[in-house]
């Protein structure tokens, strides 16, 4: 199973701490070896680093956990291939524009049988169900609302639906952000715990390290983080229950309607439901 790693924010805020458990499981404490990447939306940008290679072995890593980059949302991935070459061109996460905005996108799943049809706006580059996956969502999204970006609420709407669509392929775990909302889709597992004060003492699971965020914080800051497991070993996890889409805003979850999906019963023994 790929590794999946977010973060949404009330301020701009560094992710060094995660990332330095979050590396450690691409080769060091679990067996992923075939990529990585990260990105960072800074305003109307977004930064991208992305090497096929193991994380826990990467220079380019290393820089990333000791540079602190500020942003209000952060996607992480650490893949395990089933689809497609181990090259940069099928390494996660994926980046579009769509609506004059970037869109960054990871996924953590198979899917079988996949052949989604495409307009042509959008195309993969990479031979991944998971880039497949992204340019359906981007396409899927863009025919229905062709003129502008929708509300939130609208957004959260079409994404439910497509998850569904797609999540009856396989295992659907992903992350999706626009650098305003992130999209956590649980299919098999996901889980989320949010830091604000009083903040923790945290203690990360993969490597012996900690951190006091009441020295780096104020008390007005509030994060997100999503991640496939856990990343330490003393907070209290949420899990994203199996076959739901939840939208994170301003370093917390928020409710935008109905939630349940069909994609992640698929295989799990859950009953069916829409």
């Amino acid at each position: 199973m790929c590794q999946l790693l977010g973060m949404n924010c009330n301020v701009p805020t560094d992710i060094c701490f995660s990332f330095a458990g979050f590396r450690a499981r691409g080769g060091l404490t679990d067996h992923h070896r075939d990529g990585w990447g990260i990105a960072f939306f800074e305003g109307r940008g977004a930064r991208v680093f992305l090497e096929p290679c193991a994380s826990a072995d990467s220079p380019v890593a290393e820089l990333v956990r000791r540079y602190p980059i500020r942003s209000l949302n952060v996607i992480a991935h650490i893949r395990k291939a089933t689809q497609g070459q181990i090259r940069l061109e099928n390494t996660h996460p994926f980046q579009r524009e769509l609506w004059g905005r970037y869109w960054i996108f990871a996924h953590n799943g198979n899917l079988c049988g996949y052949q989604p049809s495409l307009s042509g706006r959008f195309l993969p580059v990479g031979s991944t169900d998971s880039e497949h996956a992204f340019c359906h969502i981007l396409d899927a999204l863009a025919q229905r609302f062709p003129d502008a970006a929708p509300s939130p609420r609208e957004l959260h709407a079409a994404l439910r639906t497509i998850s569904i669509e797609i999540g009856r392929h396989g295992e659907f775990n992903f992350l999706l952000s626009d650098g305003d909302y992130l999209f956590a889709h649980s299919s098999s597992r996901l889980v989320y715990v949010i830091r604000q004060s009083p903040f923790p003492v945290a203690h990360l699971s993969d490597e012996d390290l900690a951190v006091d965020f009441n020295e780096v914080t104020t008390p007005d800051d509030r994060v997100a983080v999503i991640a496939t497991t856990p990343l330490t070993d003393n907070e209290t996890w949420q899990s994203i229950p199996p076959g739901t889409l939840q939208a994170f805003h301003l370093g917390a979850p928020v409710a935008l309607g109905e939630t349940s999906t069909v994609a992640a019963e698929i295989g799990t023994g859950l009953p069916r439901s829409a």
